[in-house]
């Protein structure tokens, strides 16, 4: 058996396992609710309803970053522009918000941050990914923080939280399919595994760089995670080279 066929096998073991998971919770609770709900009290009914919703948005989310794997793998048509990424940080902000409203967010985006020159809906679908994935494994009540700055002639742009350590050895695991990092707050959160390979995919594609780091807090359990994406500031000449390279 070859690389690509053990790849294919193992892509589609592991995807039948992780649509099965949401999928029994669904059947299952829909049977008991069909079955027996003459017995169950309101209380149960909606707690059971709650569950089936919570299930279903999670293979929701699994179908589309699977979909969003699969297009990796063919030709990708990236439509490159010189953009300012503050609107579009600020708006993502604004959705993830609403997804996680007892989570905080702080944007300090520095006034001479020059523009980047990235597809715009991909440079939205990774900053998405990174500040969700932030509220999603912070620990309660926390603040997620977003920092731009220069250095070296590239555009920083900082995604930060308190959360879990992350130890060094499964830094670069994290960026691979269906990675997840066994602590006690990605057993409570449920995940694909899948957005972060897409991240640094997408990143990359755009001539960029990703990478994690993450300091113990002294006299804690937890440390601070923070996620650095990086996009070279171009000259004329180097995005229409970009352009052509595509």
């Amino acid at each position: 058996m070859d690389n690509i066929e053990k790849d294919y096998e193992d892509f589609i073991s592991t995807v039948s396992h992780e649509l099965r998971t949401p999928l029994t919770s669904i059947r299952g609770f829909s049977q008991t609710m069909l079955s027996s709900w003459d017995k169950l009290d309101d209380e149960n009914k909606k707690k059971f309803i709650k569950i089936i919703e919570d299930q279903s948005n999670r293979l929701i989310h699994l179908v589309e970053n699977m979909l969003s794997v699969t297009k990796l793998q063919g030709k990708n048509n990236f439509v490159f522009s010189e953009i300012s990424a503050k609107s579009y940080i600020e708006q993502v902000i604004s959705v993830v918000k609403s997804q996680y409203p007892q989570h905080n967010f702080e944007l300090n985006y520095k006034d001479n941050t020059p523009n980047i020159f990235v597809d715009k809906d991909k440079f939205q679908q990774i900053m998405t990914n990174l500040i969700e994935n932030s509220a999603k494994y912070s620990v309660e009540s926390d603040i997620t923080k977003i920092n731009t700055k220069i250095d070296n002639n590239r555009v920083i742009i900082e995604v930060s939280n308190i959360g879990i350590d992350i130890p060094e050895q499964d830094q670069d695991k994290i960026f691979t399919k269906f990675a997840r990092i066994d602590n006690p707050l990605t057993r409570k959160v449920q995940g694909s595994g899948l957005g972060l390979y897409i991240t640094k995919y997408l990143v990359e594609k755009m001539h960029g760089k990703i990478s994690v780091k993450s300091e113990k807090i002294q006299n804690s359990e937890y440390s601070n995670i923070t996620f650095s994406v990086e996009f070279p500031i171009l000259n004329i000449e180097e995005q229409a080279r970009m352009k052509c390279s595509q």
